[in-house]
């Protein structure tokens, strides 16, 4: 959160959070490696394609829809082609071609597509599979994944899962195609968990959701009974760090996403916020409020022991680990405005790491670990931004802008940040207003909303896989 003398200009309360709907767990989910056909070409790498390059010659595939046996199996072939292709679409390094081009619906009845058909559509790569519903409402989903101009197969993957499952199916099958053809892990097998907004713009009931990351799935966790603010994904557990004003007293509590039981972290005498886990799940560092500053603190998890990493006298704030949990990047006007810093995770060694125009806030390490990213505001009415820059301080760029953009999390693979955009009201009574989240690569590329049912913030991406 930017600290800025001008309340008109901030948009934060702090947080509240009540038991509410829950979120189901993934499903387990069965593979094995499906052999080459005999009539088809052998297994084999295709060469990579550079995502640069796809950024610029979006990656030409194929997706027909999977067959079955039956109407109802052909069916759920043909809704899981539809996710796959969506997934590939949105992330903006894929070109879906039209099945009005197609000369062969799909594989061929050996399981081996007829090359010469695909090659005139302009394809590059080629998915086919077939879809079984079996009995006990489980469903077999085999795919595979060829290289049109060698002839070869570059995956082949059967899942056995229930039938209600089927979506994941699509997002694993998405990310496996992502990841043999650019030679990156996806994150389409991935949920966001944000902050759901309703109600006039000065009385606005926030609640904690979630949803999958192509916007469906979408529940509410919280009944909005309080004011409930960032929330953050445990990396292993289905477990969510979140700040709440439950009974008008701001902490920090974890919500369990499998029983919706909430559990406050620490008795602090100040207001508890921002809180994020270590890489390895063992612990969390959040600001704690003192009198007119705050501090960083880290807390084990099993002891619930606090431990303090600042006290400078200054509001350090929005505490992050780098991935190997060996430093801490955070917000801090210990300098006078606004910047961000970082430290070892034992709190020593600070060091200052932005100089642009602005106050700088809300860093967040990238799971690569080469870029920090973080919301800039550069005052005197001007707008937010969202950048990135090298965890030196160096490379600073900028990825949006507008009039209120802040809070970015990044995708598993470091590849693409969501935040948040309020546009500003057309009047007094707040028409017009809205809060809405957005993707972004980190180059710039492919800004795209995602949709939400309602206005929404704070957004958090799960591992993958969770």
């Amino acid at each position: 959160m930017i600290h800025i003398p001008n309340p008109s200009v901030g948009r934060r309360g702090l947080i509240a959070g009540a038991a509410g709907l829950l979120a189901a767990s993934p499903i387990p989910v069965l593979a094995q490696q499906v052999a080459p056909p005999a009539a088809g070409g052998g297994s084999g790498q295709s060469a990579v394609i550079d995502v640069n390059r796809a950024r610029t010659e979006p990656i030409p595939i194929a997706i027909p829809d999977l067959g079955g046996p039956d109407g109802a199996s052909a069916q759920l072939g043909h809704d899981i082609a539809g996710v796959i292709s969506a997934d590939l679409a949105r992330s903006g390094l894929f070109r879906l071609i039209e099945q009005a081009a197609f000369i062969q619906a799909g594989a061929s009845s050996g399981g081996a597509p007829n090359f010469q058909n695909w090659k005139p559509t302009g394809a590059q790569a080629l998915v086919t599979g077939s879809v079984q519903i079996l009995g006990g409402g489980q469903v077999r989903v085999e795919f595979r994944l060829w290289d049109i101009l060698p002839q070869t197969q570059i995956q082949g993957t059967a899942y056995t899962t229930t039938q209600a499952n089927w979506r994941r199916i699509a997002h694993i099958m998405a990310d496996v195609i992502y990841e043999r053809l650019l030679g990156e892990k996806g994150y389409f097998d991935t949920r966001i968990v944000y902050i759901s907004a309703t109600g006039p713009r000065d009385r606005r009931t926030k609640r904690l959701a979630i949803m999958d990351q192509d916007s469906e799935n979408n529940r509410l966790l919280t009944d909005g009974s309080w004011l409930v603010l960032t929330p953050r994904f445990h990396p292993s557990r289905d477990e969510i760090a979140f700040m709440s004003y439950a009974n008008n007293r701001p902490r920090v509590y974890l919500f369990n996403l499998t029983s919706g039981r909430q559990t406050l972290l620490g008795d602090f005498a100040g207001m508890t916020f921002a809180p994020r886990f270590s890489p390895d799940g063992s612990g969390l560092v959040m600001a704690v409020a003192n009198g007119p500053g705050s501090d960083i603190f880290a807390m084990d998890l099993s002891s619930h022991t606090p431990r303090r990493l600042t006290d400078s006298g200054a509001i350090d704030v929005s505490p992050c680990y780098s991935p190997d949990g060996s430093q801490i990047a955070f917000a801090s006007d210990r300098g006078g405005d606004q910047q961000l810093y970082i430290m070892g995770s034992g709190g020593g060694g600070v060091k200052r790491i932005s100089y642009g125009n602005g106050h700088y806030a809300t860093p967040v390490w990238s799971p690569r670990g080469d870029l920090i990213a973080f919301t800039r505001y550069a005052g005197d009415n001007s707008n937010f931004a969202i950048g990135v820059m090298h965890p030196d301080g160096s490379g600073e760029r900028t990825l949006s802008e507008g009039w209120l953009v802040e809070g970015p999390t990044f995708a598993p693979n470091g590849r693409v940040l969501m935040f948040w955009r309020e546009t500003r009201s057309q009047d007094s009574r707040g028409r017009g207003f809205s809060s809405r989240l957005v993707s972004v690569d980190i180059t710039g590329f492919n800004e795209r909303p995602v949709e939400t049912p309602a206005d929404a913030s704070d957004p958090a991406w799960s591992p993958l896989g969770t």
